[in-house]
């Protein structure tokens, strides 16, 4: 029997707009970790609803119907949004990476200020507190300065956080091309390769 941890991703996703990008991580996380912890919000669960349909492949439809595959059950739980008594609400058994995708304005202020009113903003706290990868995907446009403080003070404590900006020298003719550019770059973050989308001027490498 191995004594190495198994590798734990945390999801948090919250009101903000862009659910795909959350369901389309998800997706190309189910191969290279152990198990997914999936936390998401009131505000979180409408927005799913509101922008995605159930479809075949991975679907955060099906999941907060509670219709996810044998399969897909067996790597990924979903944890209630008040649930303290969840294992990721511990440093003991903390995540091995956490990505917060979208992440709402008022997620991130009261991630940066350590208020841990609910799971997901809990399960962060310990991710920063254990000094474990912690990725925020913000979801706001403009930003006011207080938006930029915040992220700011999430950066200085350790967090990375990655803008869902497209890459138009990509030349992307679809959504999904622009959502498969946002979670490359979130998996680079991670420390995994990817075939999502080619590297710039990699002829030249």
């Amino acid at each position: 029997m191995s004594n190495r941890p198994a590798s734990k991703l945390i999801v948090g996703i919250t009101g903000g707009s862009g659910a795909a990008i959350a369901e389309r991580l998800i997706e190309q996380s189910l191969n290279r970790f152990e198990r997914i912890y999936v936390v998401i919000t009131a505000t979180g669960e409408q927005v799913i609803r509101h922008e995605l349909n159930a479809h075949d492949g991975f679907s955060l439809v099906r999941l907060v119907n509670r219709k996810l595959t044998e399969i897909e059950s067996s790597t990924i739980k979903r944890f209630a949004i008040d649930d303290f008594f969840a294992p990721i609400a511990s440093g003991t058994s903390a995540g091995t990476q956490m990505v917060v995708v979208p992440c709402s304005m008022g997620s991130l202020a009261r991630i940066a200020s350590g208020m841990s009113t609910n799971l997901l903003e809990r399960a962060a706290d310990v991710m920063l507190k254990e000094r474990r990868p912690l990725l925020i995907i913000p979801r706001e446009a403009p930003l006011s300065t207080l938006h930029l403080e915040n992220m700011v003070k999430l950066s200085q404590y350790g967090a990375t956080i990655i803008p869902p900006v497209p890459a138009f020298y990509q030349r992307p003719q679809h959504i999904s091309e622009v959502v498969d550019f946002v979670v490359g770059k979130t998996l680079q973050c991670m420390g995994f390769e990817h075939e999502l989308y080619a590297p710039w001027n990699e002829i030249r490498v």
